[in-house]
């Protein structure tokens, strides 16, 4: 009894007097940026550095999930079942999502009032000259990467998860002599999640330049006359999350949305500090893991999200949209909503995680159906940073919630460990943001291949509470 290991020493967990720090970071930008605005918009670049940051980590991430994912599955079909069931998912939400802003913007009637101004005019021509132009042929060729690497090193999520999915297959056909490859694979992953827990500590100081920024560049002016429209839009954003995503939460899971988004509550700060979604992809990826849905669904489900979960987006494109026409005094009869906002969710798709591309986007929409109300775009110029945050959020909560329910339905979703997770008693490993007590495999709940004898991982040790 004398002779045996000792449990390691818990290790205290220092990560959440870095989210105090973010917190404190994101009230003096907001007071810099409205005591010394000129000073608070030369401090941007700190904010886009950051982001850039966690940006470069964001191709590794997905690409080492998706393999050791689906590498790790017996059956391809499951794979080709969770992408599905995916993306049939993410319509039919988007489409609810529109539903929704279509009516609460009809009711409150935005813009009513509003008088354009020659500024406002030449900044919605030249929101319009940013807009994309491409058409689906073009988006569909845009997929295929340069050459095998090039999406990792050029960032392009849906390249990327192309290129992952093409990797992960091959190594699943490989059998047994696949499984060297998953192991070197499941080694980077740690490198790159110990690599992001590094970035992580520069937080504070890219929320800190970020808010500044924006509060300086928009003082409270803009904020003030734009009011309506910003207070539906939020409005309209918490109507969609908890109501419909909370009772499709329950009803599938029996997950209770308020538990869920307090356990990614440090991933909706960040995402609000830095004005992108992007910044807490790679954070999602681990904390669903941990959650207990297994590494296929997390690894296809969230990246894809990302680029076509488009719930945040089709409510702002609808409610800007109503909110213009009504400005520019011509509002848009019901035909005309629903076919410029069909288009425009299918034009946005791929941009959820982008700063400014829903202005895009709306500018690109209304030139190509209305040009008479491009003009109109520059009214909501000033707020769309802000309203920028609020699709941001409302997309992260529509990820989160897609995952656990494509996980349930397609039986890899283990929902005692959720339980447990939720209750604090299994709390998610901020230092490495994997389990190490635990073998890379998915969740128990899928078809994973059982391990070699001689690359078995060591018997877990009790989880030590960081």
């Amino acid at each position: 009894m004398d002779t045996q290991t000792p449990v390691p020493r818990v290790r205290r967990d220092r990560t959440h007097f870095l989210y105090i720090a973010v917190i404190v970071a994101v009230v003096a930008g907001v007071t810099l940026g409205l005591l010394v605005p000129d000073v608070a918009k030369e401090l941007k670049p700190l904010g886009t550095g950051f982001v850039a940051l966690i940006k470069m980590m964001i191709s590794p991430v997905i690409f080492c999930t998706i393999v050791l994912g689906v590498g790790s599955v017996r059956q391809a079909a499951k794979v080709g079942r969770v992408g599905g069931l995916a993306l049939g998912y993410f319509l039919v939400m988007s489409t609810v999502a529109l539903a929704i802003g279509l009516v609460v913007g009809n009711l409150i009637h935005p813009g009513s009032g509003l008088d354009l101004t020659g500024t406002a005019a030449e900044a919605g021509r030249d929101a319009a000259s940013g807009a994309p132009d491409e058409g689906l042929a073009d988006f569909v060729l845009g997929i295929i990467p340069t050459s095998l690497v090039s999406a990792l090193t050029e960032g392009e999520v849906l390249q990327t998860l192309l290129v992952a999915l093409l990797v992960g297959f091959a190594v699943q056909a490989m059998g047994t002599r696949g499984e060297p490859v998953i192991r070197a694979v499941g080694v980077i992953q740690r490198l790159v999640f110990r690599v992001l827990t590094m970035i992580m500590w520069l937080a504070p100081i890219g929320a800190f330049g970020a808010m500044a920024a924006v509060v300086g560049a928009t003082g409270v002016d803009a904020l003030k006359s734009l009011a309506q429209i910003m207070v539906g839009f939020y409005a309209t954003c918490a109507i969609f999350v908890f109501v419909v995503l909370a009772a499709l939460l329950w009803a599938v899971a029996r997950i209770n949305i308020f538990a869920l988004l307090r356990y990614l509550g440090r991933e909706f700060l960040l995402i609000v500090s830095t004005s992108s979604s992007e910044s807490a992809l790679p954070r999602l990826i681990a904390k669903m893991e941990h959650f207990g849905v297994s590494k296929p669904v997390v690894g296809i489900t969230v990246p894809t999200g990302y680029s076509f979960n488009l719930d945040g987006t089709a409510i702002y494109l609808t409610m800007a949209s109503l909110f213009v026409a009504q400005a520019m005094g011509d509002p848009l009869s019901v035909g005309e909503q629903i076919s410029l906002l069909l288009f425009m969710v299918i034009a946005s798709k791929g941009a959820a995680g982008i700063t400014g591309a829903g202005l895009a986007t709306l500018a690109g929409g209304l030139q190509s159906h209305r040009p008479d109300l491009v003009d109109g775009v520059g009214l909501i110029v000033g707020i769309d940073r802000f309203m920028s945050e609020a699709r941001a959020l409302t997309n992260f909560a529509g990820n989160a919630v897609a995952t656990v329910l494509v996980g349930t339905w397609t039986g890899e979703f283990d929902r005692a460990r959720a339980r447990a997770v939720l209750a604090g008693d299994d709390p998610f490993d901020e230092t490495t943001m994997l389990d190490d007590d635990e073998p890379a495999d998915p969740a128990p709940t899928s078809s994973i291949p059982p391990a070699p004898a001689s690359s078995a991982p060591p018997a877990p040790v009790p989880a030590a509470t960081h």
